[in-house]
This record gives C-alpha cells, sequence and structure tokens, in this order.
C-alpha cells in the first residue's frame, strides 16, 4: 500500500509537467515550429523551454 501512496504524492507533479509540454508544443506551432519536437524538448527541460520559445522570433512560413 506505501507503493500506491508514494506515487500518488508525484501525480500533480507529472500532470502539471505534461500539461506544460502540451502548452509548449502548441506556443511552438504558433511560431511556425515543430509542435513535436518543442513537446519532445519539454518533457526533460520543461520551464527553460518555455523560456526558450518565449524568446524566440516567429518563423517564416516556407514557401513550398
Amino acid at each position: 500500500m506505501n507503493h500506491f501512496s508514494s506515487f500518488a504524492d508525484g501525480a500533480p507533479w507529472f500532470a502539471g509537467w505534461g500539461t506544460l509540454a502540451l502548452i509548449n508544443a502548441g506556443l511552438a506551432q504558433g511560431k511556425n515550429r515543430s509542435g513535436l519536437l518543442w513537446f519532445l524538448l519539454s518533457l526533460p527541460f520543461g520551464p527553460l523551454a518555455t523560456l526558450v520559445l518565449v524568446l524566440l522570433p516567429k518563423q517564416r512560413a516556407k514557401m513550398f
């Protein structure tokens, strides 16, 4: 029973980190960048990836 309680204590942390990764993916797509790449980068780097995304300029759309 003790194993389940220790997992439940960390559950909000994982939910928050995963939500941040989804937000970063949407933010990246809004700046014409790869949402999947930024989602994956956000999993280990979290708020640092958000800061980088906010500071990066929007990419120009490609012609072809």
